[in-house]
């Protein structure tokens, strides 16, 4: 394994025109040799975003992104290649993938959607959350490790196991010495979400994310995101994660993550 660098200003170094080194900061939850999928997630967003910089302004925005998650992800060296699949003057689909040691561990697909004046008739059913002020400070490293978990301002309010609203901020830049867009500063917090409501003690039972797909209805905004999550599980070894996103002007969208739920083995590690 790769020991990732040190840097303590951000959860990424640059090695190439489409490379990166993870630091300790993207250090996961589950095990210490590998990747917390947050940061990675909004890295990618940055990818694409570096992808689209070179076109004369077109007023797309991103509405949808969903990643798959195709195996463990290891806290070394890797690559992301973006192409566009879906040109389009009010319509794109942009893909990306990550590639570790010659394989795919995440392939996502992004759609992004003409802008238009709507705030007519703009409107939704979801309430804000209270100030993140109004939150208590939670310690999340009380429940989770990790290098990622450790980077992050968590504020929480819990209601019932697998139950949660929280406010999230991280003082850790995505890729050292490269601002990030509002998309991808949102969304690297955003995967944490599977974290914030846990429904039963994770050293007794695994219940990780394979996937991660965000919906926004307008763009997000501050620095902080905002969770308002709702996790269950089923009889027969399968979660959902249920998230409407928020920043401080209110309700900006949502996200889902599906779950492998499963004893915690003893030894070793699970596939």
């Amino acid at each position: 394994m790769t020991t990732p660098t040190a840097a303590p200003d951000s959860y990424y170094q640059r090695t190439g025109e489409h490379s990166y080194k993870p630091t300790a900061h993207a250090q996961g939850a589950w095990h210490a040799d590998e990747q917390h999928f947050s940061p990675l997630g909004g890295l990618i967003v940055h990818a694409i975003d570096r992808h689209r910089a070179g076109r004369p302004a077109d007023g797309l925005a991103l509405a949808r992104i969903s990643y798959d998650i195709l195996g463990l992800i290891a806290l070394e060296e890797f690559e992301i290649t973006v192409e566009t699949v879906r040109p389009g003057r009010t319509i794109e689909l942009v893909e990306a993938t990550v590639v570790i040691g010659g394989r795919a561990v995440v392939r996502a697909r992004a759609w992004f959607l003409a802008e238009l004046d709507t705030a007519a008739v703009a409107g939704t059913h979801d309430a804000p959350l209270p100030a993140p002020e109004e939150f208590e400070p939670w310690t999340m490293a009380g429940v989770w490790g990790g290098g990622y978990i450790a980077s992050i301002d968590v504020r929480r309010r819990e209601t019932a196991p697998g139950r949660a609203a929280a406010w999230l901020a991280s003082p850790v830049e995505l890729v050292a010495g490269e601002p990030s867009g509002p998309h991808a500063s949102f969304v690297r917090l955003v995967d944490t979400a599977n974290g914030i409501a846990v429904r039963q003690d994770p050293t007794a039972w695994m219940f990780p994310n394979t996937d991660l797909t965000i919906h926004f209805h307008r763009r997000p905004e501050g620095l902080w995101t905002g969770l308002d999550t709702s996790v269950s599980f089923g009889p027969a070894g399968h979660g959902v994660t249920s998230t409407v996103l928020h920043d401080v002007h209110g309700p900006l969208g949502r996200a889902e993550q599906i779950l492998t739920v499963r004893p915690m083995p003893s030894a070793g590690r699970a596939a």
